[in-house]
């Protein structure tokens, strides 16, 4: 669902950034604190939004939500990745927000040969399920890249160190997309179905879509769970040889968790499973055996 730009930035260090590109990918397929950025601009407290935000009922999250995932290359287990939601709602330009914290890091095993500390947060309105603020914090070996914007969505447009950006409203980071995606009903979805979906990462928007592709049940380290199968639409270059190498699973209940990703890439393969969850919002029905 959100592959597209993660490929892109596969491709500009396809051969020298091998591990960064595992633990990237993993990261938003189920896809990072504040990193000591200082946002000095007031490009986007000074913009004023006079429209009413969508209301949007969240169904399937909920403050202290923690999701845990391990990343395997290939046969190898090397990295891990968490996704935790704050205790209660944070401010943010004149906003209530759900702070999602999103982290990814190789095993210490890894660490020698590609050592990867990244941080995502993203900051989503609590009513419009829409992202408000986002910041990233790279640290890859010597690579560092950090980012931080404002949406306004009133204004279609997105406000950052790197630049200001017109965008369609109610565009998605690569954060909020994983919980907005949640909350959409597929309780009637037929095979086949398409959603689009606009995501920010990089400077850029991206334009993007999955499709529902049925139910699966899976084994998994937290037991036997009941799945929605979804596959992103990819662009075929040097990292993806077909356009529907990736198959996202979700839970099949009310909190549709991220459950497992596999994809094939023109180095190899990436799975990413989750290993342990807490404070889900609703019962979590998709479980069927422990």
């Amino acid at each position: 669902m959100i592959i597209e730009f993660i490929q892109n930035k596969i491709a500009m260090n396809y051969q020298s950034h091998a591990f960064k590109s595992v633990v990237f990918l993993g990261v938003v397929s189920v896809v990072f604190a504040l990193y000591g950025f200082t946002y000095t601009t007031d490009n986007a407290q000074s913009v004023k939004e006079e429209f009413v935000y969508r209301k949007y009922a969240i169904s399937a999250f909920t403050f202290n939500e923690k999701l845990n995932f391990r990343i395997h290359y290939g046969i190898i287990n090397a990295a891990s990745v968490s996704m935790e939601i704050a205790p209660a709602l944070e401010e943010q330009y004149d906003r209530q927000c759900y702070h999602i914290k999103a982290e990814g890091k190789t095993l210490k095993s890894f660490d020698w040969a590609y050592k990867v500390r990244d941080r995502f947060d993203s900051y989503v309105d609590a009513e419009a399920v829409a992202p408000i603020k986002f910041t990233k914090s790279i640290q890859e070996d010597n690579y560092l890249d950090n980012d931080l914007v404002a949406f306004k969505h009133g204004k279609k447009k997105l406000y950052g160190a790197k630049g200001v950006l017109d965008m369609p409203q109610y565009t998605q980071d690569v954060i909020s997309a994983v919980y907005y995606i949640r909350n959409i009903d597929f309780s009637n979805a037929k095979k086949g179905d398409k959603y689009p979906l606009d995501v920010y990462l990089d400077n850029k928007i991206y334009n993007l879509g999955f499709k529902f592709d049925g139910r699966e049940t899976l084994k998994t380290d937290i037991g036997t769970v009941r799945c929605l199968k979804f596959v992103p639409t990819l662009v075929v270059d040097r990292v993806f040889k077909d356009k529907e190498d990736m198959t996202i699973w979700v839970s099949d209940d009310d909190n549709k968790i991220p459950v497992r990703v596999k994809a094939n890439i023109a180095v190899g393969s990436i799975k990413v499973d989750i290993t342990s969850f807490s404070g889900l919002k609703n019962e979590f029905k998709a479980l069927i055996k422990k």
